[in-house]
């Protein structure tokens, strides 16, 4: 079979070294009749070893020359391909009502959309398993008052637990990257650890607290929230967004969201 070369638009680095594709699937645990998807497949590096531990194994592609090489590799009552971009795929379509797991050496152009698009689907999920661009998994699990803490963080936080459990250097992809990658498990939480009263109300609010991260949460939500409701929840409004914990976050919203419904808005 012919090289394939890979695709600059894709942002394609394929996995290559197998310590680290054998540590991945030993943390996926899937087991014979799990539901699983796997975004990006690539050239198989996962798809395989996915396979000698399932029934059947969904992927998601958009390159049609990786789609004919899967093609010719893998059965169909194995393997189900699902051709088109991930950023535009229903994933609640896959079994309904089933819980499915999700694996993937997401492309790293797409990555934070990519996330933000799987979130929706948290309460069908039993976990994800990825691999990312080394700084964006760091912006995913820090805390509140340090650098890399802000909008992708405090959503993914709300929704899910989430631990690096892997890194993973350039040398391990063709081509390699310019880039350290790691690997994270996102698993949703059994029990939302801060409800929001509005969760598009709380997505806004998170949003514009970090329009512009050097400017105070007073200038930021300005349109949202006065000084009378930071009083009211006893946060001053000088701190910077990034000080917040995701607790104030869902108290902000909140307050957004009774004030529309008493408005009738």
């Amino acid at each position: 079979m012919s090289r394939h070369i890979p695709k600059k638009r894709f942002g394609q680095n394929f996995l290559q070294d197998p310590i680290i594709i054998d540590d991945i699937v030993s943390a996926v645990a899937a087991r014979r009749d799990d539901t699983v998807v796997e975004i990006g497949p690539g050239l198989g590096a996962l798809t395989r070893p996915l396979l000698d531990r399932l029934d059947h194994l969904h992927v998601v592609e958009i390159d049609r020359d990786i789609i004919a090489r899967l093609r010719r590799q893998f059965q169909p009552e194995r393997l189900t391909i699902h051709e088109g971009d991930a950023l535009e795929f229903d994933f609640g379509t896959l079994v309904a009502g089933k819980p499915f797991k999700v694996v993937g050496n997401l492309p790293y152009n797409i990555s934070t959309p990519l996330l933000f698009h799987l979130a929706d689907y948290a309460e069908s999920v039993v976990d994800m398993h990825f691999m990312l661009q080394k700084e964006v998994v760091d912006r995913m699990v820090a805390e509140p008052a340090t650098a890399d803490y802000g909008r992708l963080g405090v959503m993914l936080q709300y929704r899910f637990d989430m631990e690096r459990i892997l890194d993973v250097p350039p040398e391990a992809f063709d081509p390699p990257p310019k880039v350290d990658s790691a690997v994270i498990r996102m698993v949703p939480h059994a029990a939302l650890p801060h409800p929001a009263r509005d969760t598009a109300v709380f997505a806004e609010l998170v949003a514009s607290a970090f329009g512009q991260r050097r400017k105070t949460l007073r200038n930021n939500l300005r349109g949202l929230l006065g000084d009378e409701d930071f009083a009211a929840l006893s946060i001053d409004p000088q701190r910077r967004p990034e000080t917040l914990t995701l607790a104030e976050f869902v108290a902000l919203a909140d307050r957004v969201a009774v004030q529309r419904i008493e408005s009738g808005q």
